[in-house]
């Protein structure tokens, strides 16, 4: 499991939002699979599998916590050791622009994916922030490929409609066709 510990951990922290939530849950999974090493062996893809894992085990904490662990983002950042996640994010054009533009669409962004649901959160979080194939996506969360597909634009399309609602008219022009 050492070689997949960093992408767990980093997985993690995408569903939780939170660096010590994310050691935890990771710490939880290597816990309740320590005993089972003999059935990891026989496993031909393990990070895929281990990310189910961990994800089911995600799922299982926010059921325990209710509606606790679906708090705002700016709640689940800790401002002393960690930067806004989407502050973080590279960009090919560092134009004063796209700076000011990006410093002020960063709030309305997080606020805006607040409002999704859990799961359409992690389906933004995994695909169109770190990148995930939809294949691996889909088998992750133990679902159709075409089911992904389908709940991903549902997903887009909410974040659309909030951030169209809730935005300034000249933020929105240009930056939610990107």
């Amino acid at each position: 499991m050492q070689p997949h510990l960093q992408a767990l951990y980093g997985f993690a922290y995408r569903l939780t939002g939170s660096s010590q939530d994310a050691e935890d849950l990771v710490q939880d999974v290597v816990l309740k699979l320590y005993p089972k090493l003999e059935e990891l062996e026989s496993v031909a893809q393990l990070r895929p599998w281990l990310n189910r894992v961990l994800y089911r085990q995600f799922i299982d904490s926010v059921r325990k916590k209710g509606r606790q662990a679906d708090r705002p983002a700016s709640d689940m950042m800790d401002s002393d050791d960690q930067s806004d996640w989407l502050d973080s994010l590279a960009s090919e054009d560092q134009s004063p622009e796209w700076v000011l533009s990006r410093d002020r669409l960063g709030p309305q962004l997080d606020k805006a994916l607040d409002q999704l649901s859990p799961d359409q959160r992690t389906l933004i979080l995994l695909h169109d922030v770190d990148g995930w194939r939809q294949e691996d996506v889909a088998e992750v969360l133990s679902v159709p490929v075409g089911t992904v597909k389908s709940r991903l634009h549902r997903s887009r399309a909410a974040l659309r409609k909030y951030l169209q609602q809730n935005m300034e008219p000249e933020l929105i022009a240009g930056r939610l066709e990107q």
